[in-house]
């Protein structure tokens, strides 16, 4: 049993929004569907961190959540910046169950004990917000502690899974940046960033916390392996 994670799918299998004619992302559905199935056992987990499907509205996620559900393993999601058709908790389990989604599952304000690790996270927000983003750096701020939270009263040492980057050059979201160290969090990934600088972002350690990219493109889409039970 191993536990993957892999960001910014963009999936658009349902939707006029095609990203291979971005530079790299050529027949990137195949390729993401052969590399994951390549390394993904029924038994592992992947947690995917955002950006998951261009859908404007959740009715209109079949295709790309069929295309995810029916890849080896077992799914996380995390909302990213362009899941416009993220809705409560209720209507997107209720639209997994309709559906028969049944290896797919969602993070949001909870948690999930896999092996001796708890898979915790939040969207996170901008690390150069207006101050008139305040209230909502600091709902993310709250949704990641309630999940970091949970994670610990499940047993696990929590990983931390976010959207947005809590670093960026030497820029800092410190409403977010605070909450790893505060908790003593190890290792946290994120996506979101789809650049030529990228890579720097590869084991970069600050404050005892270990950091990684894992967009999609970067990966090269194939799910990064975090840890093997």
């Amino acid at each position: 049993m191993s536990l993957f994670a892999i960001g910014d799918t963009h999936l658009s299998l349902g939707s006029q929004k095609p990203m291979d004619i971005f530079k790299g992302w050529e027949n990137y559905t195949d390729r993401l569907e052969k590399q994951w199935n390549a390394v993904v056992s029924d038994r592992d987990t992947v947690v995917i961190n955002g950006d998951i499907s261009w859908a404007l509205k959740l009715s209109e996620c079949y295709a790309d959540f069929n295309f995810i559900n029916n890849l080896n393993g077992k799914k996380i999601f995390i909302k990213g910046n362009h899941d416009y058709w993220w809705t409560t908790m209720k209507k997107m389990t209720e639209f997994l169950e309709n559906n028969n989604f049944n290896t797919i599952s969602i993070l949001f304000n909870n948690s999930f004990r896999i092996g001796d690790y708890s898979v915790c996270g939040a969207r996170g927000w901008f690390f150069d917000a207006p101050e008139s983003d305040k209230k909502i750096i600091l709902r993310e701020r709250q949704r990641l502690i309630r999940s970091v939270e949970q994670g610990l009263e499940l047993g696990g040492e929590p990983i931390v899974f976010l959207h947005y980057p809590p670093i960026y050059d030497d820029r800092i979201c410190t409403e977010i940046f605070s909450v790893l160290t505060e908790y003593g969090i190890k290792r946290c990934f994120f996506g979101h960033i789809h650049s030529e600088r990228s890579g720097k972002y590869e084991g970069l350690k600050m404050e005892g916390v270990k950091f990684n990219l894992i967009s999609s493109d970067y990966l090269r889409f194939c799910p990064k392996l975090i840890e093997k039970f």
